[in-house]
Formats: structure tokens, sequence, C-alpha cells
């Protein structure tokens, strides 16, 4: 069941220690991904590697208010990063 499920981590008062443990959930339980703002990628597709559950990150977030370009940089990034799943706003 758990596999149909995003874990979100977008909360903006999470300390670096709480994504980690919320990523390390999601891992542990095999959900289908963890959704953490862009600047945390990095650590996710670090500790979600060989689990199968995907990282995935915002693009746009959280008001959608970017122009395209600013968009497409976000995007390229967040996949240089790791990301395997972009939810654009």
């Amino acid at each position: 069941l758990a596999k149909m499920f995003d874990h979100s981590l977008l909360q903006p008062v999470f300390t670096d220690a709480e994504l980690e443990a919320g990523i390390l959930l999601a891992r542990e339980v095999g959900a289908a991904s963890v959704c953490i703002k862009p600047y945390g990628v990095k650590l996710a597709a670090k500790l979600l590697a060989g689990s199968g559950v995907q990282a995935s990150t915002v693009v746009g977030f959280p008001h959608g208010g970017h122009v395209t370009k600013v968009k497409v940089v976000e995007s390229e990034i967040a996949l240089a990063d790791g990301a395997t799943e972009l939810d654009m706003v």
C-alpha cells in the first residue's frame, strides 16, 4: 500500500535532521517517492539510492508564479541533483 503514496517533506519548518528522518522513513516503508524541497534533493537521492523509492521535488512552489525560464532552470538543477520526478506548480 505504501508504494501508492508520495511522502511529502515540504513543510517550511523542518530541520535537516527531520528531513533525513523523513527520507529514511519513506525508504523503510517503501513509499512511491519522497517529495522534498529543491535544496534537499541531493540528500534524498543519496539516501534513497537502490531502494526503489523515487526522489521528487517541486518546481515553482508554492504558488507557481515563476516565469517559464525560471521553471526550466529549476527543473534542470533538480534533475542534475538526482530528482526522478518533478511536480510543477
